[in-house]
């Protein structure tokens, strides 16, 4: 039996090669409804592409809805000139900066984001990073009709290309779209280790489209299910290197799964109730699994959009610190995710002793 490591790591390695950018996941998400299919009760596609996968335990109990989002960062074009070079929108937190000079998946057509010479550039040029509207992808394609005959398109997906790899020390991994294809891969392995079904209540899986464009997807399935608990997964920014330490964001890889106290801005965001930081943070410390507590203004999870769904949902977070966040070399520590498999288990294990949580 392979160790847990290995596995997921090759599981991510073929998730996060899938192109999948908001609006446009519906590669990832074909995959992982074969992938859940063995081990759920049923699973279901709504019509926005949030997958849900359903398992009842041995006893009736609450219902638990525990999320990841499946779409990673990205662009569209939005024009094609007569030389056939395309321009590009954003969709999602890219960075122009990272954008310069790279490979890219243009709708599964290799492509690179141009970069003016350095022997053209004047002094100013080279001092200053272009706007996204300054940008352009270069297909290998002379006029627009031959872009339209390669079956390109205005409103078509462009993604870096960036293959999943392993550092020497091979706990550690880097690549493009481990925000957030690890949690998805996270929730799969938490369905294998229920096959017997060793929990009181209904776990519904859900893996939420758009959520790097507004959280959209985490929007409607909460309302659909409607959980008596919700946990959402994901991948947060960390502060372990030597361009952030001192920031007073004391966070880092390999250091255990981190709990997202505040996640947002003033406006819209996440603050996790005292009663659900204290239900992670007990059974952390009661398995023996070490955690970080986080303070996060400038990023937000799902959790944002599922606690303010019908009458409020009692929701918490679970996440995993990455360092070179929204960038094709996001880098992540697999003993964190198998640290959160854990605690997530023996969580579960236990849903019908959490209580009521009540606010009073």
């Amino acid at each position: 039996m392979k160790l847990f490591k290995e596995t997921f790591y090759e599981q991510l390695k073929v998730l996060s090669s899938i192109q999948g950018p908001p609006g446009q996941e519906a590669p990832v998400v074909k995959t992982l409804v074969d992938w859940f299919k063995p081990y759920a009760d049923h699973v279901e596609v709504d019509h926005i592409g949030n997958v849900y996968a359903y398992l009842n335990g041995k006893k009736p109990g609450p219902t638990l809805m525990v999320s990841a989002h499946s779409d990673e960062i990205g662009c569209v074009i939005r024009d094609i000139d007569d030389k056939g070079f395309l321009r590009i929108e954003r969709t999602g937190g890219v960075i122009e900066s990272l954008l310069i000079g790279r490979k890219v998946n243009v709708n599964g057509h290799f492509g690179v984001v141009g970069v003016k010479a350095g022997h053209l550039q004047t002094p100013e040029e080279r001092k200053r990073i272009p706007s996204i509207y300054e940008l352009y992808v270069d297909v290998g394609a002379s006029s627009r009709n031959e872009v339209y005959e390669m079956g390109i398109q205005i409103g078509d997906p462009i993604t870096y290309i960036s293959e999943l790899e392993q550092f020497t020390n091979k706990d550690l991994i880097c690549g493009k779209a481990i925000d957030n294809r690890s949690c998805c891969v996270l929730l799969l392995e938490l369905f294998k280790s229920f096959s017997e079904r060793e929990f009181s209540g209904t776990l519904v899986g859900v893996i939420a489209v758009q959520e790097e464009v507004g959280l959209r997807g985490a929007k409607i399935a909460s309302y659909k299910i409607n959980p008596d608990f919700a946990l959402v997964l994901d991948t947060i920014p960390c502060a372990d290197t030597p361009d952030s330490l001192g920031s007073g964001y004391p966070i880092g890889i390999g250091k255990g799964p981190v709990i997202p106290a505040l996640a947002g801005g003033s406006v819209r965001g996440h603050l996790m109730s005292p009663q659900m930081k204290k239900l992670l943070i007990d059974y952390s410390n009661k398995l023996a699994i070490p955690y970080q507590v986080a303070v996060m203004t400038g990023a937000t999870t799902d959790a944002a959009a599922i606690h303010l769904e019908r009458e409020g949902v009692k929701a918490g977070a679970i996440t995993f610190a990455r360092r070179y966040s929204h960038s094709p070399v996001e880098v992540a520590d697999l003993n964190d995710f198998e640290k959160g498999l854990i605690l997530l288990q023996g969580m579960i294990s236990d849903l019908e002793n959490w209580g009521e949580l009540n606010f009073i």
